[in-house]
């Protein structure tokens, strides 16, 4: 193995390793990854309801550096035009974190124009519950062969 390539990769892991360890009053930021499954649920519409609009709720387990489940809230619209649509949704995350226990709110705004979707989630300020108190970051989704993995780029406060 070449001597620059291992010296890189143990730099990396050292890096890795020292992202993810405070000292009591600093800050920790990481990025946490790992894989969920989600249970999709179409709801009933609602007297008055847009017909434009149609209502979901889903429930996440997540597994990897975020170990918990969620429940999420969503209103999507789709269009004329084939693969194109919009959504936005509220979640609320129960898990473990950095072996922090608490809750956290995401909130997810997306679009899908021709089949590429283009999503934001954000942690929601000050949602954060117990030991997640002041965490905020963004949460990122991919989807390979049917499968969901995510990626949290996530800061907490210091002890």
């Amino acid at each position: 193995m070449n001597c620059r390539f291992s010296v890189t990769i143990a730099a990396v892991l050292l890096a890795s390793a020292l992202a993810v360890q405070t000292k009591k009053g600093t800050s920790l930021s990481a990025i946490a990854k790992g894989s969920f499954e989600a249970k999709v649920m179409p709801q009933p519409s609602a007297a008055g309801d847009d017909p434009a609009f149609t209502r979901f709720t889903v429930e996440k387990q997540f597994h990897g550096d975020i170990e918990g489940v969620s429940k999420v809230q969503m209103l999507a619209a789709g269009t004329a035009v084939k693969d194109s649509g919009g959504y936005v949704a509220l979640e609320k995350v129960t898990a473990v974190l950095a072996g922090r226990k608490g809750t956290f709110v995401l909130q997810h705004m997306g679009s899908m124009q021709g089949g590429a979707f283009n999503v934001s989630i954000a942690v929601v300020p000050d949602s954060g519950t117990e030991e997640l108190a002041g965490i905020a970051g963004k949460f990122v989704i991919e989807i390979k062969d049917g499968k969901h993995f995510y990626s949290f780029d996530y800061t907490l406060p210091g002890d």
